[in-house]
C-alpha cells in the first residue's frame, strides 16, 4: 500500500498561483504569465523555497540569472524563450517585489523600468485576492475566496511571526493538515523558530558570542523574546549573571531550565563557571539546605569546612571522631543529592558517606573465640568495614583531600583493625595456629576447570569481583585460609592444583617452599615444571589451552600495585579487577566453561602506615613487614607459631596490626582475617542467548534522557542500546550500549539534541545481533 504524502503549505501556494495560469477557461489562448505583485515585499522572506516550488518563477530585481532575477526587459526577453538557459518550460511566473498591482494597471504613470512587463497584463493574469489586493501570507493562510481557509489570529505579534518564519524557512514546509483546525498565532510560530526555548537559554549561557553569531537575525530575535515571555528575563539587557542568578535560583519556570541543566550538564560545559561566579544567599536559622542547590560556591565552601572537620579527627580518639562524622554528616549527606557531587565537586562528601557507613558498621567486631567462628562472622559483616574503607579512599584524589580523609579514617577503622586482628590471634594461639584446609577447599581441580591465580584478592575485594562475574556465569564464593605466613612464596603453592607435590625444610629462605620429589627450590620456574608435569596446562597471557584439561594462568596485579603505591590501590582497584575480568571473558570465548579464582594472600592497607612494633635483629634470619623468621636461638616471641611448610621454621608475628617496619601502609604476611582468610570463586558458565532466542521487550521507561529496558527472558549475553537505525550500531543514540542483568538495563542518551527523536530500543544477543527492538521516543 503507497502512503498517502501529506501537502505542504509550500506546494498549497504553488498550486494556487499556478491556477491563476488557467485563466478564462472560455478563451482559447493560454496566458502568457502569472504576475505576482507584492507591493510590501511580504513574500521577499520565502523567495529561496518559493523558487524552489515554482521553478518557472522569475523575479524583478538587479541581474542575477542564477536565481532567474533581473530587469524588466531581461524578464520580457528570458520568458519569451530566447535566452535557452533559464527558458520556462511552463507558464512563467513573475514576482514584483515593492510594486503593485495599480502601479502596473496605469501605464501612463508605470515606472519608466517596469514598462516593459506592463503589457503582459492583457496577454497574462494576475495573482490577486478577488478584491484586487495583493496577496499576503496572512490573507492566503486565512481567506475563504482563494485561500486556506485557516485560523489565522490577526494580533500584531502573530504578523511579526508570520514574517519571521517565512524568513526562517519553517513555515512552507509544514503539512496543511497540521495547520487545520488549531489557531496560527505567535505563540506558536514562536515554537517552530525555537521549539527547545530552555536548550537554547543554556546554550547561550553556555556561549553567548558564539550563539548571538549564529542566531543572527530572526533566530536571535525570537530567542530574545522568548526569553522575555517565558523566563522573565532579558539576554541583551539583565546579561549573562542574571541568567546565571536565575538559574541558580531555580524558581518559577528556570526550574525546567535548571532540570534539563541537572540531566545534561556535560552539553553545556562552561555553565558552571558561569554559576560559580553567582553569591549564595544567607540561610535563614531554619531554612533548607537544599535551597542552596544551585550554587556551586556553596558546595565548595562546605567542602573546605569538611576538609577541615575530617582533618580534626587526627587529633582525637576514636569516639571522639565516630562523633564528629556522625555530625558532618548531618551536615554534609544532603550535598550528595545536589548535581555537583555527580560532576565530581564533592569528593569530601561522597567520602563521608562511606566513612559514616563505616562508624556504623565498624561498632560490631568479628565474635567468637575460634578461627572458624571468626572467619564465619567477618564473612557475614566485618568485611563491609574493610570495603567501605576502600571506598572511603577511592573517593578523593587531590592531597588535601586525601590527607582529611586519611586522619578521619585512621581514627575510626586502626582501632577496629587492630582489636579483630588481635582475636584472631588469641583464637589461633589456643589451638595452635589455624584450621588446615577442609577437603573441599583443597587445590585439586577436575578435568575441564581453569584455575586462575590472582595475586592479593582480599576477600572484600573478591565479593566485588564475584558480581562483575555474575554477567558471565554463576559465580560462588566460598573461603579459605592460607598459609602461615601470608606471603606470596607460601600461599602460593598452597592454593595451587600441585599443593601435595610440595614440601618445607628448616634450611629454605623466605619462606619459599621446594619440590618434594626433588628437592629443588619452587621458584617460579619450577612451580610452571611442577604444573605441566601433573597434567595441568600453564596458561600465559592471551594463550587460551584446551578446555577440555585442566590449566593454570595468572592474572591481575593487586600485590604490586599495592607494594608500589599504596593507598591508591583503593582508587585504581576496578582497573586491577578489569584485568581479571577480560582474562575470564577471553577464556571463556576459547571455550571453558568452569574457572576456580584463588589466591595467595590478602593484606592490610591503612592512610599513614601502620604502627610500628619492634624486633631485634640479632633474634631473626628474615624479618619482613608483618613476620620474620626466628634464629634457632632466639626466644619465641607472644605471637610464634611454626611455617605450614615446616613446623619446625619458627615464625614471629607482628601484634595486631603492627608492622616491623615503620610508615607501612600496604602490608602482609602478618596474622589477621584481612591476611589470612582468602578468598575461592568457582564459576560456571552460563549458556549465552542463542542467536534465535525469543526475546520480549517488556517494558520502556523514560526518565529525562535515561531509559530503563525490561526483558523477558532474563538470559545471559543480552545486551540493549537505542537507535535511529535498528541494524546500524553507528546510529547508536546510547552513551553506551548496556549489559542486560536480571531482565533489566539502564541507558542514558548522550546527547540532549537528541531529546524527542524518534528512535528503536534493540535487544543485542552476545554476536550483536538484533534479537528484538520497539520504538520509542527520547525522553518518552
Amino acid at each position: 500500500m503507497v502512503k498517502k504524502v501529506e501537502r505542504c503549505l509550500g506546494e498549497a501556494l504553488a498550486q494556487a498561483v499556478m491556477a491563476a495560469a488557467k485563466g478564462n477557461s472560455q478563451t482559447s489562448v493560454p496566458v502568457a504569465a502569472v504576475l505576482w505583485p507584492d507591493r510590501d515585499g511580504a513574500w521577499t522572506p520565502g523567495l529561496v523555497q518559493l523558487q524552489q516550488r515554482l521553478p518557472d518563477l522569475f523575479v524583478v530585481g538587479a541581474y542575477d540569472p542564477e536565481h532567474r532575477t533581473g530587469p524588466a526587459i531581461w524578464l520580457k526577453t528570458a520568458i519569451s524563450g530566447a535566452l535557452p538557459e533559464v527558458a520556462p518550460k511552463g507558464v512563467p511566473v513573475i514576482y514584483l517585489p515593492g510594486v503593485s498591482r495599480a502601479e502596473l494597471r496605469a501605464i501612463e504613470s508605470c515606472p519608466r523600468d517596469l514598462q516593459p512587463l506592463a503589457e503582459l497584463q492583457y496577454r497574462g493574469v494576475f495573482w490577486s485576492q478577488a478584491n484586487a489586493k495583493d496577496w499576503t501570507l496572512s490573507a492566503f493562510l486565512s481567506s475563504k475566496n482563494g485561500g486556506l481557509e485557516l485560523d489565522v489570529a490577526q494580533d500584531k505579534a502573530t504578523q511579526e511571526a508570520l514574517r519571521q518564519a517565512l524568513e526562517a524557512g519553517v513555515l512552507l514546509d509544514r503539512p496543511v493538515a497540521e495547520l487545520q483546525g488549531r489557531q496560527i498565532n505567535g505563540e506558536w510560530l514562536h515554537s517552530l523558530l525555537a521549539p527547545n526555548p530552555t536548550r537554547d537559554l543554556l546554550l547561550w549561557m553556555n556561549d553567548a558570542d558564539s550563539a548571538r553569531a549564529q542566531w543572527a537575525g530572526v533566530r536571535w530575535d525570537v530567542f530574545s523574546k522568548r526569553c522575555k515571555a517565558d523566563f522573565g528575563f532579558d539576554p541583551v539587557a539583565d546579561g549573562l549573571l542574571v541568567a546565571a542568578e536565575l538559574l541558580a535560583k531555580g524558581k518559577g519556570k528556570w526550574a525546567a531550565v535548571s532540570e534539563l541543566y541537572r540531566d545534561s550538564y556535560t552539553s553545556f560545559p562552561k555553565v558552571y563557571d558561569l554559576l560559580l561566579k553567582v553569591q549564595p544567599p544567607q540561610l535563614g536559622l531554619f531554612d533548607e539546605l537544599d535551597q542552596l542547590a544551585g550554587y556551586p560556591q556553596a558546595n565548595e565552601e562546605r567542602e573546605a569546612n569538611l576538609r577541615y572537620a575530617l582533618a580534626a579527627c587526627d587529633s582525637m580518639d576514636s569516639a571522639q571522631a565516630r562523633a564528629a562524622i556522625h555530625k558532618a554528616e548531618q551536615a554534609h549527606g544532603g550535598r550528595r543529592g545536589w548535581l555537583w557531587r555527580r560532576m565530581g565537586q564533592s569528593p569530601l562528601a561522597v567520602a563521608l558517606g562511606h566513612l559514616s557507613r563505616l562508624v556504623e558498621l565498624s561498632t560490631k567486631l568479628p565474635s567468637s573465640s575460634s578461627p572458624e567462628q571468626l572467619a564465619a562472622s567477618y564473612q557475614q559483616h566485618g568485611w563491609q568495614v574493610d570495603a567501605a574503607a576502600l571506598d572511603v579512599l577511592a573517593a578523593v584524589q587531590a592531597k588535601a583531600d586525601v590527607d582529611a580523609v586519611s586522619a578521619a579514617l585512621r581514627s575510626v577503622y586502626r582501632p577496629w583493625l587492630d582489636a579483630a586482628a588481635v582475636r584472631l590471634q588469641e583464637a589461633a594461639k589456643s589451638v595452635g595456629g589455624l584450621p588446615p584446609l577442609s577437603p573441599s577447599s583443597s587445590g585439586e581441580t577436575e578435568d575441564g576447570v581453569c584455575t586462575v591465580f590472582v595475586d592479593g584478592l582480599r576477600y572484600d575485594v573478591a565479593v566485588r569481583l564475584k558480581e562483575r562475574l555474575a554477567e558471565l556465569g554463576k559465580p560462588a564464593l566460598s573461603v579459605s585460609w592460607t598459609s602461615m605466613p601470608s606471603v606470596t612464596a607460601s600461599g602460593k603453592p598452597w592454593c595451587s592444583p600441585v599443593r601435595d607435590w610440595v614440601a618445607g625444610t628448616k634450611e629454605d629462605a623466605d619462606f619459599q617452599p621446594r619440590v618434594a620429589a626433588d628437592g629443588k627450590p619452587l621458584s617460579a620456574y619450577n612451580l610452571r615444571k611442577l604444573l605441566a608435569e601433573t597434567g595441568v596446562q600453564v596458561l600465559d597471557k592471551h594463550e587460551s589451552g584446551d578446555p577440555q584439561g585442566r590449566a593454570w594462568t595468572e592474572s591481575g596485579d593487586l600485590d604490586h600495585y599495592g607494594h608500589e603505591h599504596g593507598i591508591r590501590l583503593a582508587r585504581d582497584l576496578d582497573v586491577q579487577l578489569n584485568q581479571v575480568m577480560e582474562r575470564v571473558e577471553e577464556l571463556i570465548q576459547a571455550g571453558w566453561q568452569r574457572f576456580r579464582i584463588v589466591t595467595d594472600h590478602g593484606w592490610l592497607l591503612l592512610p599513614g602506615g601502620l604502627p610500628k612494633t619492634e624486633l631485634p635483629m640479632h633474634q631473626v634470619e628474615t624479618r619482613w613487614g608483618r613476620s620474620a623468621i626466628l634464629k634457632e636461638s632466639a626466644f619465641g616471641t607472644s605471637l610464634t607459631f611454626g611455617w605450614d611448610w615446616c613446623k619446625e621454621v619458627q615464625i614471629a608475628y607482628a601484634p595486631g596490626v603492627s608492622c616491623f617496619v615503620a610508615g607501612t601502609e600496604y602490608a602482609h604476611g602478618g596474622l589477621s582475617l584481612q591476611e589470612c582468610l582468602v578468598p575461592v570463586i568457582t564459576l560456571d558458565v552460563v549458556a549465552l542467548a542463542s542467536p534465535t532466542a525469543n526475546v520480549t521487550i517488556k517494558a520502556v521507561t523514560w526518565r529525562g534522557l535515561r531509559c530503563v529496558v525490561e526483558v523477558e527472558p532474563s538470559m545471559a549475553g543480552l545486551a540493549a542500546d537505542i537507535r535511529t537505525k535498528p541494524a546500524l550500531a553507528s546510529s547508536s543514540l546510547a552513551a553506551s550500549v548496556k549489559t542486560i542483568q536480571d531482565g533489566k538495563a539502564s541507558l542514558a542518551v548522550a546527547d540532549d539534541e537528541n531529546l524527542g527523536v524518534a528512535a528503536v530500543v534493540v535487544v543485542l544477543g552476545p554476536d550483536g545481533a538484533v534479537l528484538q527492538k520497539s520504538p520509542t521516543t527520547v525522553g518518552g
